[in-house]
């Protein structure tokens, strides 16, 4: 089976795809079309070089690839993307082979913490308008990240059977130090998820945000609302 799981920037998608990783019958693939956007949009992100020469640029290839065997002959195949790298040209069709998982995060959230590591985000950055549109083309299953930090067990259960998988406790804990299938990126992402050895706790209030990012996030919302009513 392959899991192709959409998320926008800074949704606790690492973490999740750690958990599926600390399985033992599942392969883990980060971001595969992180290259071949950046070569289409010639957008600046940090490590630009490096992902450029370290991953496949060419969409239709990233798409085959992702329809492929799963790696190691896994019984299971985690694929992390991000909605916003799939730009407007780039094959979809694949998806459908997959089962597909939109991981949501209220849209306040999500600037606060994209915006300490890349400023001034915009709302092309921030996925949710190409999220909720995947949502549309595709379908799938939707499940907001503020459940699994309140309850990992039980929203990680609910998952596994929404996907008809079975649940493994394996996926409540995984080693610090990050995962042998990172992207060459994790490096400037994925400082504090490298620390964890599981979810961290409920997340607190609603962070306040002001001027530019306050509207924002005020855009944002009514995608992120929409997508909220599907989830499981």
């Amino acid at each position: 089976m392959r899991i192709a799981v959409w998320s926008g920037p800074r949704n606790l998608s690492t973490a999740l795809m750690y958990s599926f990783g600390a399985r033992n019958d599942c392969a883990i693939s980060d971001e595969p079309f992180y290259a071949a956007y950046l070569n289409a949009t010639g957008i600046q992100h940090p490590m630009q070089e490096e992902i450029l020469s370290n991953q496949e640029q060419n969409p239709n290839t990233v798409a085959k690839n992702c329809i492929g065997p799963n790696p190691e002959n896994k019984d299971y195949w985690y694929q992390k993307h991000m909605c916003q790298h799939m730009i407007e040209g780039f094959p979809l069709e694949w998806a459908k082979e997959c089962k597909n998982i939109f991981l949501i995060r209220h849209p306040a959230r999500v600037i606060a913490s994209y915006s300490i590591k890349r400023e001034d985000p915009v709302m092309s950055d921030i996925g949710f308008v190409q999220q909720y549109n995947l949502y549309k083309k595709l379908g799938g299953i939707v499940i907001d990240s503020n459940d699994i930090r309140k309850n990992p067990e039980q929203s990680l259960q609910r998952l596994c059977e929404a996907i008809n998988i079975p649940f493994s406790k394996q996926m409540l804990n995984w080693p610090s130090g990050g995962h042998k299938s990172d992207g060459i990126w994790a490096k400037h992402w994925y400082g504090s998820i490298w620390k964890s050895t599981k979810f961290s706790g409920a997340e607190g209030e609603i962070p306040e945000l002001y001027d530019k990012m306050k509207k924002l996030s005020k855009e944002a919302y009514p995608y992120y609302d929409e997508l909220k009513k599907h989830c499981i």
